[in-house]
């Protein structure tokens, strides 16, 4: 049965922020206010609807940014543009965090509430006070995790057609006593035990092509480099230009060695390419670690076409915020990575699937494709040897599980992001039903020095069974969060180091929530895919989150379960009924320990096996981890 929800009609501000995006109804089947005597004969274009499906996501964007929340009419005239059921859209809608479909406040402050934020004493969004026209929401990571405790105001609005008023990214940092531009009435006063200062304001990463996305002044988000406590270190690989160049121009790109890997590229011809990746033994940076040439190689082999690539730039583990700053950084280093990637494959067209809440690598981005385009590095006959291939952007809108490369897929299609059951595998059936290649950021920038420096001695960075170097996403109780670059093999003890570690040390968090815990005494565990499964952790995505004794243990092992419980997307019983399960039972016993809380940790032993053996994908299958290391390995309830 199908939901309707009967009369109820659009704004003329939703009318238009609809119509920007997909331009005016040709007729009234498609929403046109007037039915002709045309329409009363026959009904057209619903088959063409039917194939913009994928427009959906886009669709609710474009309400979502212009009035600040979904109402049952605009939804029901994108419905009606796009030839999709309401139902469906309505279940795609409620599925992402970031859409209301009840009326909120035009200005929306989305507090983090998850772990890097919590152990640097993020207070709760109910401290912030009210003020008039302005709603306060809790949110989970917003990947600003080396400034947190963090905070983002996003504000509705914007002319039609164009991109809504980028979000300001608030935080309690750094910068020294930036002016409070919040929205007034809201208790600002900077919180946490550990952090001082005003808050700093994220401004738009660039207004026009000529200007820097490294904006300065008082208040101003601190540009890329500010992330990078190595910035301007010689040795580095994929930092090297990440605070020294400027990210929003191509010439100082190109002057800093851009583009000599793909010129490098139409040399060897795609099958060398693939080779090259090979023989350097990438594997993947996003915690799969699965060999990135045979994956190119499954995909270029495949008869059907089109070929497609994707980047997964939907980073939403809680502490990652490595893609994050590489795109902010050096955009145009993962243009030329996707373009070399799109050669190898076969594709023509390429999505890059980025995180809702990263507004300024959005900015940056659409710049840099732009500026790629106009000068011939995009689109038909790219320099000059008949390849074509070009970059659509494609806004996640707060979804843990869209990391997950099938459920991205059905996103970017207009369905719900749920993964779907493997096999077939999306080498062989993946977006839009075709052979797919999906790497993330940090995958594709290692391939420009692979191809650079060439594959023997890309291999001879690290260690044989974890070649090249690997960025680690470092907060919480250090003296200098952010993100740095090491070879992998570097011991977890030395990259500590360069943070600096507290004295008061309580645990560190490898991988993030999907990760786990190891004590203090276990530095020495080197840092590779290999090093880490024999010390019985993971080293993830790259996730190195130092807790020290201040932090009350049981409460961040809850906010673990109810992330889990809170981003399942409820396909698989195993995972919807156990993340919920291991959130009650951590909620009994929150304040007990030895005898009194064995049976619910039994409990949860019990439930997190079955999700770690049944569940779907990996949200289910390693919602477990993180709880299970602290009580084995920390004795967090004895």
């Amino acid at each position: 049965m199908d939901l309707r929800f009967g009369d109820s009609k659009p704004t003329d501000e939703e009318r238009d922020a609809v119509d920007a995006l997909l331009g005016p109804p040709e007729s009234a089947w498609e929403g046109a206010d007037d039915r002709s005597d045309a329409d009363l004969r026959w009904a057209r274009g619903g088959r063409v609807a039917r194939e913009r499906r994928d427009l959906l996501l886009p669709g609710l964007h474009a309400l979502n940014d212009r009035v600040g929340w979904i109402s049952e009419g605009a939804l029901d005239y994108l419905c009606r543009r796009l030839t999709v059921p309401p139902a469906e859209a309505y279940g795609v809608a409620t599925f992402y965090s970031m859409f209301s479909l009840k009326p909120r406040a035009r200005t929306v402050v989305r507090v983090c509430t998850d772990l890097a934020c919590a152990v640097r004493g993020a207070r709760e969004p109910a401290e912030f006070g009210s003020a008039e026209g302005v709603d306060v929401e809790a949110s989970p990571c917003l990947g600003l995790c080396e400034r947190a405790p963090a905070a983002m105001v996003v504000r509705a609005g914007g002319p039609a057609g164009g991109s809504p008023i980028p979000p300001l990214s608030r935080n309690w940092g750094s910068a020294p006593d930036p002016a409070p531009q919040t929205p007034e009435g809201l208790n600002i006063t900077p919180g946490g035990r550990k952090r001082a200062g005003g808050w700093e304001i994220a401004r738009p990463a660039f207004e026009d092509e000529a200007r820097s996305a490294d904006i300065g002044g008082p208040g101003a988000e601190p540009p890329p480099g500010h992330a990078v406590p190595q910035a301007g270190t010689p040795g580095l690989i994929l930092l090297r230009r990440t605070g020294i160049v400027d990210p929003s121009s191509l010439d100082d790109y190109r002057a800093h060695g851009g583009y000599t890997a793909l010129r490098r590229a139409f040399t060897l011809g795609p099958a060398d390419v693939i080779r090259e990746v090979t023989d350097a033994g990438l594997v993947g940076r996003g915690g799969a670690a699965f060999p990135t040439g045979r994956k190119w190689q499954a995909t270029a082999s495949q008869p059907d076409h089109p070929h497609y690539l994707v980047c997964n730039a939907d980073e939403s583990e809680p502490g990652t915020f490595k893609d994050r700053v590489l795109m902010e950084g050096d955009p145009y280093a993962l243009v030329e990575a996707m373009t070399i990637a799109a050669y190898a494959v076969g594709a023509h067209h390429g999505y890059l699937y980025l995180r809702g809440e990263y507004p300024r690598a959005l900015r940056t981005l659409e710049h840099a494709i732009a500026q790629a385009r106009a000068r011939g590095l995009l689109g038909e006959n790219i320099l000059g040897h008949g390849f074509a291939f070009d970059i659509e952007i494609r806004r996640g809108a707060g979804a843990y599980i869209c990391g997950e490369e099938t459920a991205l897929f059905n996103s970017i299609e207009g369905y719900r992001g749920e993964p779907r059951s493997k096999p077939p595998f999306p080498v062989e059936k993946g977006l839009f039903g075709k052979p797919t290649a999906a790497n993330n950021v940090e995958t594709l920038v290692n391939v420009l020095p692979v191809l650079t420096m060439g594959a023997a001695a890309y291999a001879a960075i690290g260690t044989p069974k974890s070649t090249g170097p690997k960025l680690f996403c470092v907060s919480g109780a250090v003296a200098r969060p952010g993100l740095y670059e090491l070879p992998f093999g570097a011991t977890l003890g030395e990259l500590l180091d360069l943070a600096g570690l507290p004295d008061n040390l309580r645990a560190i968090l490898l991988g993030g929530a999907a990760g786990g815990f190891v004590r203090p005494d276990e530095l020495d565990i080197p840092l590779t895919f290999e090093g880490t499964r024999e010390a019985g952790t993971t080293l993830g995505s790259g996730v190195v989150l130092a807790v020290d004794d201040s932090v009350p243990l049981p409460r961040l092992l809850l906010r673990v379960a109810e992330f889990f419980r809170d981003e399942s997307c409820g396909q698989c019983v195993p995972c919807r009924v156990g993340t919920v399960r291991q959130e009650e039972a951590l909620h009994r016993i929150a304040d007990r320990t030895g005898a009194a809380a064995a049976d619910d940790i039994a409990l949860l032993r019990d439930i997190g096996q079955a999700m770690r053996d049944a569940s779907i994908c990996g949200l289910g299958q390693t919602a477990w981890n993180a709880v299970e290391s602290a009580i084995d390995r920390l004795g967090a309830y004895e």
